[in-house]
């Protein structure tokens, strides 16, 4: 299967657009896949579902659950209840995959807050094997720990799918993320048979946000041929989503990103 057939745009990449724009401009373009937000789903998946599949295509994931960690019993019970909201929401749409992006301390210890983590994965992963959706923990730059994600590397990612020891447990390897870790290579073999998604981006040089400082493929310093050639390695032939947050990407995103976003995805990755 060649890179264009595997191509998931990711809605973030450009922000302003509709869902009905992405849909319309991802057909057009022969993108066979979208990254879809729940946010953006305007609180009917049923309706998205069949908005986005009435064109022939496919969601490669959804974004996103987690943020498991609260200072009280009854937020993580209300974190754990939106998570099985989010597990429907991706089986009505026929996503895969839900992210994961496991959320920050919010008034834990990191210990603790780790240990919350895997207690909220273990209890909403009896509704993801029933939903046959998979829960793609997604490990953020470790300078996202404090507000975004206490999962920081592939190794806690792994080692927590490990804990799970479920087909609905899987690692998502965004390359945003990983591409600094020493280690990244041994733990994408590592995850073998585990890896539920690949996301690509790039880190310019100097980076001009944490949040919104992410670069067009080719315009930065990762090495994404060599971290898809890894991941290809284990097995995983699904969709390579492309999910920037620039905002003069947003700012200026017109009929010509898609074509510009498959041409680098050739070029780069």
């Amino acid at each position: 299967m060649s890179l264009l057939q595997r191509l998931s745009f990711n809605q973030m990449t450009a922000d302003p657009w509709s869902l009905e724009q992405v849909v319309r401009n991802c057909s057009r373009s022969g993108v066979p896949y979208i990254g879809a937000w729940r946010h953006k789903l305007n609180g009917d998946a049923s309706k998205a579902s069949a908005m986005i599949r009435s064109e022939g295509l496919r969601v490669s994931s959804l974004c996103r659950g987690g943020w498991f960690s609260a200072p009280t019993v009854e937020e993580r019970r209300k974190r754990v209840a939106d998570n099985r909201l989010a597990i429907e929401e991706a089986a009505l749409l026929g996503a895969p995959v839900l992210v994961i992006v496991s959320g920050p301390a919010n008034g834990q210890t990191l210990s603790d807050a780790r240990a919350a983590v895997l207690d909220g994965l273990l209890e909403v992963l009896p509704d993801a094997e029933k939903a046959g959706v998979i829960l793609g923990i997604e490990p953020l730059h470790p300078m996202y720990a404090a507000e975004r994600s206490v999962v920081v590397t592939l190794k806690q990612a792994s080692d927590l799918v490990e804990r799970l020891s479920s087909p609905a447990a899987g690692v998502l390897v965004d390359a945003f993320h990983v591409w600094w870790d020493p280690e990244v290579m041994q733990q994408i073999e590592r995850a073998c048979g585990r890896i539920a998604g690949f996301h690509v981006s790039d880190w310019p040089v100097p980076l001009p946000g944490i949040l919104m400082g992410r670069a067009m493929m080719g315009d930065g310093v990762i090495e994404l041929r060599k971290l898809r050639q890894a991941v290809d390695a284990t097995g995983y032939d699904g969709p390579i989503e492309v999910e920037i947050f620039n905002e003069e990407i947003w700012k200026n995103a017109d009929d010509g990103l898609l074509e510009l976003i498959k041409q680098r995805l050739v070029e780069h990755v």
